[in-house]
């Protein structure tokens, strides 16, 4: 064996929603794409807005010179002047462009928050359940997650999150709108949660929240989005355009970093210097300069909402326990098994596809991503009827 130990150890624990991809890959060649209903993979088939197309050729037929050279690591000055405008009308703050990094995707960006941050040793507390691939970034940086259970609804608990806090705690990874459960934490739980972490600062520790925003503009039914850059003063926002913009592949994103944060400039280089360090480089050029100006912008969200109506008023029809989400395009339902890997076994010997709860940190429940097509989401009913009847036996 040549590969490292610590690589084989995670690689054992890595993400059950790529197993199901390859499961789902399986099964596709037996019985055909057509007859699969595929709900295990966040991968949207949206596509980007159509004035982002055309800028994106505008873009690359411009005879400006010097569009593909080397760049500031934080990305170009403009493109975060744009950003930082976005920030500035919304929050009231005194954001500018030194307050925005460019980064490759949220994923890079949490990386580079990290590894400015952490020592060995660190801890960084998570809400359970949550998105698998932050234990990873941040153990990737010497740091070790501390998980804090929420409430039965996913809402924060903040007792159990005061309860995780000790002196070796650097930060809270906060993601809202929600993976895997949709949920959208209220002003009211995260005034709450400022208030705890006040309360260190005033012994004399600081911890920061990092708030992972991808899904952002992915809100249904009204729902209001807290500015966390008002609520508490040292907040990092990480997001990218892989989801209000369909652009999964392009890795494009950026950190926002409070103008509130006492000694944000020795925080910024050391993020800047992270970027550099880890490889990154910088954000992707081209990417940079198309989403400057659609930070006002997203694509359908109604057609997410439809897909979430839809695949909830199945499931709701066919006997399931569940939530109904205010975000994001995932649902988590309760499996009527207490052994949910052995429930998602259930739904793929009816040709349904799902990742098990416990891939999230929550066994007993199950994802479902409703990205892909509406048709695709209908034709599952009958399915999801049969499996509903297993269970729901009078």
């Amino acid at each position: 064996m040549t590969i490292s130990k610590s690589i084989t150890k995670l690689m054992e624990n890595s993400s059950w929603i790529r197993a199901m991809f390859e499961e789902g890959e399986r099964l596709k060649k037996i019985h055909g794409a057509a007859a699969i209903f595929d709900f295990a993979l966040g991968n949207p088939i949206a596509e980007p807005p159509a004035q982002l197309k055309e800028e994106l050729i505008r873009i690359v037929t411009a005879d400006d010179r010097g569009t593909h050279r080397y760049m500031p690591n934080s990305g170009y000055e403009d493109v975060r002047g744009q950003i930082a405008d976005f920030y500035a009308e919304n929050t009231k703050l005194g954001f500018t462009a030194d307050h925005i990094i460019m980064t490759v995707g949220a994923a890079g960006g949490i990386n580079v928050v990290c590894k400015a941050l952490l020592d060995p040793g660190d801890e960084v507390i998570v809400p359970s359940p949550f998105f698998v691939e932050f234990m990873f970034y941040i153990s990737n940086h010497g740091g070790q997650i501390r998980l804090a259970e929420t409430n039965a609804d996913f809402h924060l608990d903040i007792g159990n999150i005061e309860r995780a806090i000790n002196e070796r705690t650097k930060a809270i990874i906060i993601n809202s709108p929600h993976n895997p459960t949709g949920v959208v934490y209220n002003e009211e739980e995260l005034r709450e949660l400022a208030a705890i972490l006040r309360e260190r600062r005033a012994k004399g520790q600081k911890i920061y929240i990092i708030s992972d925003e991808a899904y952002r503009k992915l809100l249904f039914d009204d729902t209001p989005f807290p500015d966390l850059f008002n609520l508490y003063e040292e907040t990092i926002v990480v997001t990218s355009h892989s989801k209000d913009l369909a652009l999964p592949g392009e890795r494009i994103g950026y950190i926002a970093l409070s103008p509130l944060i006492e000694g944000d400039k020795t925080l910024i280089g050391a993020m800047i210097f992270a970027n550099r360090i880890l490889g990154f480089i910088n954000a992707p050029a081209l990417m940079q300069r198309l989403v400057a100006r659609f930070q006002r912008n997203s694509v359908d969200v109604m057609d997410y909402q439809r897909k979430r109506d839809a695949i909830y008023n199945i499931l709701v029809e066919s006997g399931f326990e569940v939530a109904k989400p205010n975000g994001t395009f995932y649902i988590f339902p309760k499996s009527p098994l207490e052994d949910d890997v052995a429930f998602i076994r259930v739904l793929q010997e009816h040709r349904i596809l799902a990742v098990p709860g416990i891939g999230f940190g929550r066994s007993g429940y199950f994802r479902l991503a409703f990205c892909g097509e509406l048709d695709m989401i209908e034709r599952s009913r009958d399915a999801w009827l049969e499996v509903g009847r297993l269970y729901n036996k009078k």
